[in-house]
């Protein structure tokens, strides 16, 4: 075996010039450059600082490049790119369909933030309660109301985001879509049966993602035929693990991040709350979506954050369809491609003082979340751009909004800002290594109606 591999190792090496890469390891690549104890992404940025912002791994049984500066990312995202599911982008996350979760976001977020008046005093976990409120939309947007089936759903999803990434367990990610895909199955059945009996008894229906997919197949109006087999792929695990990523793992993670360096920052949380409270006083109290258009400071807030702590630091993989050349290296076909945009982000070569919280450095530039520079690609570029922008923003502002507007918040255990741990986790994702607890002190007893007019 070994023999053979060196055998074709001396065969492919003339032939391809691959981008600069550490030593690799028979049978695990180099799987053994990763490390326990930090996150992948800063392990990737130390390696590239050393092999160059273009540098090959094997991880598992994966070819991999990584991407750490902005001039390759352009290339990468807008050259050699592929469209992502359309159905999935254009009937969950576009703009209209997220607009019509304004009742069910509404009544999260008052729910969250009842909750927290009610354990006044007491330390919360953030990340925590914002994690189960995401969730809880999402599964109504997209399956409707709960039950234990999509509750097991939800939990292959969370644990399927662990292993597209990094692992190379191909077995274990077939292993978890087979089983999501029987749970989808046996939701769909359900669903085509209760449908089937409202339209007997003419009762009107609700309608959520599943509803509008088994619409399209009825009415076959797609230029090639919808089976139950895409409507398993739209709601399976592969299109559910990007939303996780582009609406509840962004979402969470941007409001956990947030709070964090702004209880770490005084000087920060002092101004976004001035804002926050002069604004919805001066409103009545009402808090509707133009209102939030009108929080500058706290845009720049949920900005800067997002280039601290992008909620994936590594852009979601993208593979090669053929052999082709970047920055004069040769690609293989099938090598799987990742971009490091926690690098980018922090890099000082296009970033003053980059491990700072300065929102106020983004009052002069004009970037936005389209991915058109390539210095801040918090939810990626190109076609394959994170089609969950508008859901995941929208679970950011208003919970954050309203944190600040009704809630003052200091550590628990008398400690200081100064003390703060703000370590990430070793998992895909940027969350913090310690979880976020603070406690609310209610500033308005009740919280108030939100009220989104649209």
């Amino acid at each position: 075996m070994l023999q053979k591999l060196r055998a074709r190792s001396k065969l492919t090496k003339p032939t391809l010039n691959l981008p600069p890469r550490p030593r690799k390891l028979p049978f695990i690549g180099n799987l053994h450059n990763l490390s326990r104890f930090d996150p992948p992404h800063h392990t990737f940025t130390e390696l590239a600082k050393k092999h160059g912002p273009l540098m090959h791994l094997q991880l598992g049984e994966v070819d991999t490049i990584i991407v750490s500066s902005p001039e390759i990312a352009k290339h990468i995202l807008k050259t050699h790119d592929i469209t992502t599911d359309k159905i999935c982008t254009l009937e969950l996350l576009s703009t209209k369909r997220v607009q019509s979760f304004l009742p069910i976001r509404e009544q999260e977020v008052l729910d969250l933030c009842k909750w927290i008046a009610r354990h006044e005093g007491s330390p919360i976990n953030v990340a925590e309660k914002v994690s189960l409120r995401n969730y809880d939309i999402m599964v109504r947007a997209a399956l409707g109301k709960k039950t234990n089936e999509q509750a097991t759903f939800v939990a292959i999803v969370k644990e399927a985001v662990e292993f597209i990434v990094i692992s190379g367990l191909k077995r274990k990610i077939e292993e978890l879509h087979v089983k999501s895909d029987r749970i989808i199955g046996n939701i769909i059945e359900d669903r085509k049966r209760v449908n089937a009996a409202k339209i007997d008894e003419g009762k009107k229906q609700e309608e959520d993602l599943l509803d509008v997919l088994l619409k399209i197949q009825e009415a076959g109006s797609l230029e090639l035929p919808f089976t139950m087999d895409n409507i398993k792929s739209v709601l399976g695990f592969s299109s559910l693990s990007l939303i996780h990523f582009d609406g509840i793992e962004t979402s969470t993670t941007v409001v956990d991040w947030a709070m964090a360096e702004m209880v770490k920052n005084p000087r920060v949380l002092t101004k976004a709350q001035n804002e926050v409270r002069d604004l919805f006083d001066s409103k009545q109290h009402r808090v509707d979506e133009s209102c939030l258009d009108e929080l500058t400071y706290l845009k720049l807030v949920i900005k800067e954050t997002l280039r601290m702590h992008p909620p994936a630091p590594l852009l979601l993989p993208r593979e090669t369809r053929e052999n082709c050349e970047i920055n004069g290296y040769n690609i293989p076909a099938k090598t799987r491609v990742l971009v490091n945009v926690w690098a980018i982000g922090r890099s000082p070569k296009y970033w003053e003082n980059p491990e700072r919280l300065e929102p106020e450095r983004f009052l002069h530039k004009s970037v936005d979340y389209k991915g058109n520079m390539f210095e801040y690609i918090p939810f990626g570029a190109g076609r394959r751009i994170c089609p969950g922008i508008s859901f995941g923003l929208a679970n950011v502002e208003m919970p954050l909004a309203m944190f600040l507007y009704h809630f003052d918040w200091i550590l628990h255990h008398g400690m200081k800002p100064e003390e703060m741990e703000m370590k990430e986790s070793c998992g895909v994702a940027a969350r913090r290594e310690s979880s976020l607890y603070v406690i609310p002190v209610p500033v308005v007893r009740q919280p108030l109606p939100v009220s989104f007019e649209g």
